[in-house]
């Protein structure tokens, strides 16, 4: 685990003191957000729109993917927010993917509205960048050892003695109570490294979804594939993650999965029009 890329040490200014350091996570995040940048930039510019209007949307998918995975990682921990409600808040941690693609694409919509654009065709061009971004901030949670997955015998399981929080058997005793590691001894436990597994399965998601953006017949297909493609990932993925389940057996993100997946589906299937997306638009 790399927690930290590069630690500048103590820095004294005019009596102030600093220990600047640059996070490994905030570092994936940051190359997420640029990464998603260049690619939605260039394909606008050859929609014959100006640079800016990337840096719009990039920006507003930022701050409300931020404020929507807060509001998901305190209603999913609400009697923690409960005892300790500022710690919740502005603590480092709780990025959760799901309540920040909601939150960023009200925000992103808003941004569409304002331009007056087509909200499908904007939606096909950003949808292989959602799992763009997905991808590269697993890569993050990996170096940090954060959202990993169940303990695990196989030969590849990595252990997380530093995580967020630490993969021992004390703190899966502790913290969940609800996975089963009656087949392991005390001490450091190997898990399943789902966030190279996500990795590897968004990239090439967005390999997919990049590669078919040029062949859209009908506006709108692109982004409900992504529903489809990354609500199946996600879905699949919970099984081998350490989240408690909360109705028939799932987790509050598979049943967000799901959702994804039955929008996804119900709009390949029942396409909307470009004519009446023009028409909604205008009233």
């Amino acid at each position: 685990m790399y927690p930290v890329i590069y630690d500048f040490g103590e820095i004294s200014i005019l009596g102030f003191s600093f220990h600047p350091v640059i996070n490994s996570y905030g570092f994936m995040l940051m190359l997420a957000f640029y990464a998603c940048y260049y690619f939605l930039n260039k394909d606008l510019k050859m929609l014959g729109h100006k640079s800016s209007l990337a840096g719009d949307i990039i920006f507003a998918a930022a701050v409300g993917g931020i404020v929507g995975s807060r509001i998901y990682f305190i209603i999913e921990n609400f009697d923690q927010f409960l005892k300790d409600p500022f710690g919740m808040i502005f603590s480092g941690g709780g990025l959760v993917f799901l309540g920040g693609l909601m939150g960023g694409l009200l925000a992103v919509t808003y941004v569409i509205n304002k331009n007056k654009l087509s909200w499908l065709t904007v939606a096909d061009h950003v949808a292989p960048l959602l799992i763009l971004g997905y991808a590269i901030g697993r890569i993050g949670c990996l170096l940090v050892g954060d959202d990993y997955g169940l303990p695990t015998h196989l030969p590849w399981g990595i252990e997380f003695p530093n995580g967020i929080p630490p993969s021992t058997y004390s703190v899966f005793q502790t913290q969940y109570p609800w996975v089963d590691i009656s087949s392991f001894s005390p001490g450091v436990l190997k898990v399943h490294p789902t966030q190279i597994y996500e990795t590897v399965i968004g990239l090439s998601i967005f390999y997919y979804l990049y590669n078919k953006r040029k062949n859209i017949k009908v506006p709108g297909t692109l982004f409900f594939s992504y529903l489809i493609l990354g609500g199946v990932e996600r879905f699949c993925i919970e099984f081998l993650r350490i989240n408690q389940k909360y109705f028939i057996g799932l987790s509050g993100a598979q049943l967000i999965s799901l959702a994804m997946l039955a929008i996804g589906l119900w709009f390949i299937y029942n396409p909307v029009s470009q004519m009446h997306e023009n028409a909604a638009g205008k009233k």
